[in-house]
């Protein structure tokens, strides 16, 4: 397995030892839910306002939040799926609000580093498929992300 992921800072807040434990936690991510093949995906840092501009816009939501991820795998109406054409797999792109990961650090009283991890594998699970939209598939989601942090080593 090999994953290429593209780091785009908008806020250039986020250093690049801080990036490089991202891309460390998203392999192990990658690993421990046995990804195969080439895999794709990009994490954009954004402040509040630009991740409210993107909640608004494709989630009707006018308000800043901490993730969003863009999945590219889920087919929209009308598209049609790519089979045997040896490309790599484009996961999608989570974009994670910096101003929120800083403000819930605080929040919850653990490191921004934990909070910055805990908010990438959330989104990272949401490309591969996860949601909590039920108590059941939270629970799943929940106790994954926990699972992943904690064996790497950003425990709460």
């Amino acid at each position: 397995m090999k994953m290429e992921i593209d780091f785009i800072d908008e806020t250039e807040k986020v250093t690049e030892n801080d990036q490089n434990i991202i891309y460390d936690l998203l392999q192990f991510a990658a690993q421990k839910q046995e990804l195969k093949g080439t895999v794709e995906l990009s994490v954009t840092f954004v402040g509040n306002d630009r991740i409210q501009e993107i909640n608004k816009e494709y989630r009707k939501k006018d308000q800043p939040t901490d993730v969003i991820s863009f999945a590219m795998e889920e087919l929209g109406e009308g598209e049609v799926e790519l089979v045997g054409a040896d490309m790599p797999r484009v996961l999608g792109d989570i974009i994670i609000s910096i101003d929120k990961a800083e403000e819930q650090a605080k929040d919850y009283g653990h490191s921004y580093m934990r909070e910055l991890g805990f908010l990438s594998v959330h989104g990272f699970l949401h490309l591969l498929g996860y949601d909590h939209l039920t108590k059941e598939e939270e629970e799943i989601m929940f106790s994954t992300q926990k699972q992943i942090l904690d064996e790497f080593g950003l425990e709460r």
